[in-house]
């Protein structure tokens, strides 16, 4: 099944950017079909992607597990336990859907397109999660590894991404002889209520650490508490 939305060109340039062609083209259709998008089109509960994404899940879970293991090999088990759950949670893998632009692949609902569904952070991951759960079942385990080494674990002692950067960032304040305090300040908030965006700002006293912005304030203030660990790691 194909729209006016997701056409043959638009999939392909996805599978392009993926590097991973399908033979199963339904799969990845499946995969970025929103429930939103399912619901208002009246399509059946199994063509959103959402038992794409419980088993893409648990096929992220494994891969991850066995990166951590095989390259951390001084961790214990409840350190790379922490340290798998900083590489699979939300925020990450919303940071890796949008390297790969997949908010203009998704299909979604009006609502849910003008609430700015194609750039939340729940969606997005869970659109990820859902394009591995497609790639197992289409191309088998080796291919869905290979993506997940690819676009989620490839280079990661050297992105410039901080998993829990406000706890990163209180730690090392913390840490400083100063004992000046860490606070957030709210610098803007724009936008209709049902699609808001906040503008924070991290400051230590009058100093100004970073600034960032999101769709809640608590995205904003972890995106401001990331660009001010950038400008201390370049310092």
């Amino acid at each position: 099944m194909k729209t006016d939305k997701l056409t043959d060109d638009k999939l392909l340039s996805l599978e392009e950017k993926i590097n991973y062609h399908f033979s199963n083209p339904d799969l990845l259709f499946n995969a970025l079909t929103h429930s939103s998008y399912a619901n208002e089109m009246k399509l059946d509960k199994s063509k959103n992607n959402e038992r794409l994404e419980f088993l893409g899940d648990a096929v992220l879970e494994l891969v991850t597990s066995e990166y951590v293991y095989q390259e951390y090999a001084t961790l214990n088990e409840g350190e790379l336990t922490k340290l798998r759950a900083s590489i699979v949670c939300e925020q990450n893998l919303s940071f890796c859907a949008r390297q790969l632009q997949l908010g203009q692949y998704l299909l979604l609902g009006k609502g849910e397109d003008i609430t700015g569904g194609r750039e939340r952070d729940s969606i997005l991951s869970d659109v990820l999660e859902a394009l591995i759960g497609a790639i197992y079942l289409d191309g088998g385990f080796t291919n869905a590894k290979e993506f997940i080494r690819s676009f989620i674990l490839a280079d990661l002692n050297h992105k410039e991404l901080f998993f829990d950067s406000k706890t990163i960032l209180q730690e090392i304040v913390q840490n400083d002889s100063s004992k000046q305090k860490l606070r957030y300040k709210l610098i803007s908030e724009e936008g209709p209520d049902h699609n808001k965006t906040f503008t924070v700002a991290v400051c230590i006293g009058n100093d100004e650490l970073g600034v960032g912005s999101g769709k809640t304030k608590k995205a904003a203030e972890q995106e401001a508490a990331y660009q001010a660990l950038k400008k201390m790691k370049k310092k």
